[in-house]
């Protein structure tokens, strides 16, 4: 016998006296509306680029972290000038640097200082720029004219520019010191970001409804507010993190980066100017790698936007 409390469909309608929690509380899980992040994966994962730039990321992230896996040649100790500028031969795949290294270990090993220079001033510009921009955004006043007006003078300084001038002075260069300084040039952007989602959820109904229950301000900052303004952050720290791989080997390219000593595509991309004319392929190999690894973020990034775009999201 058909329940009277379910249509012929089999949705559940609730009884006049009962109250609407409860009526809540029986619906089926399949009509709740589902979460941001649970519509954004769903979005995702149905997208092939996804999959193909995150294949490709794991890829590099693998390559970086445990290079010994992908050669055991030496990319610094077995270098013979004997085979300067050599082609390709047997356990040499992709020929020899000026050098006489081999390419294919340098190009190994490379990735190690391009990938963290990237990973780290990726997570020192959002943290900072999440924490700026969520104070400014949430308490305004005076705290929020002197964050506009210091990310006006910063944003007035070209990142790669910026670090250009600063690392020609510092007398330590390492992977830390690189991330550093570009982080220091490129936190107002995230911060910009940050503060305009927050001002727009500061003032939903979710936040009226804890102020009203006498939940702190921090607390509704911390725990209602970021956590709905920190997905536009995600997309723009997912682009910017090919973007610092690049500022990297701009800076190594140049001279001012990572010292000739620590293994990075901008310092291979350097070294193989003079050699471009008879051995193009000490250039195009870390060339491509950058390219390819550049291409996997900015490919990331864009499904990651999509995902997470309201209007995209309304539209499915």
């Amino acid at each position: 016998m058909q329940n009277k409390n379910y249509t012929p469909q089999g949705h559940y309608v609730a009884p006049l006296e009962e109250t609407p929690v409860a009526a809540i509380d029986k619906l089926d899980e399949s009509q709740k509306a589902r979460s941001t992040w649970a519509d954004a994966w769903d979005a995702m994962r149905r997208r092939p680029t996804f999959w193909i730039s995150a294949v490709l990321i794991l890829l590099i992230v693998v390559v970086a972290v445990f290079p010994a896996l992908f050669t055991s040649v030496s990319p610094d100790k077995n270098c013979l000038l004997a085979n300067s500028n050599g082609g390709s031969e047997a356990g040499h795949p992709l020929g020899f640097t000026r050098q006489g290294c081999d390419v294919y270990a340098r190009l190994i090993f490379g990735t190690q200082a391009s990938v963290t220079v990237g990973l780290l001033a990726t997570l020192l510009v959002t943290l900072v720029g999440i924490v700026i921009g969520a104070l400014a955004g949430y308490y305004g006043g005076i705290l929020d004219t002197l964050v506009s007006r210091l990310g006006d003078i910063f944003f007035a300084i070209p990142t790669v520019l910026g670090a250009i001038v600063l690392m020609s002075v510092l007398p330590n260069r390492t992977p830390i010191t690189v991330a550093l300084v570009l982080s220091i040039f490129a936190w107002p952007q995230i911060a910009r970001i940050m503060r305009g989602a927050v001002l727009s959820a500061k003032n939903s109904d979710y936040v009226m409804a804890s102020i009203a229950l006498g939940v702190s301000r921090f607390k509704i900052l911390v725990r209602h507010v970021v956590p709905n303004a920190i997905a536009p952050v995600i997309v723009i720290a997912t682009v910017s993190l090919g973007t610092f791989i690049v500022a990297e080997s701009t800076l190594s390219f140049l001279g001012i980066g990572l010292p000739p000593s620590v293994m990075s595509w901008g310092n291979d991309i350097g070294q193989a100017r003079t050699s471009i004319r008879t051995s193009p392929q000490t250039l195009l190999y870390p060339a491509a790698a950058l390219s390819i690894t550049v291409l996997s973020f900015l490919m990331l990034g864009d499904v990651v936007r999509d995902a997470l775009d309201p209007k995209a999201r309304a539209r499915r």
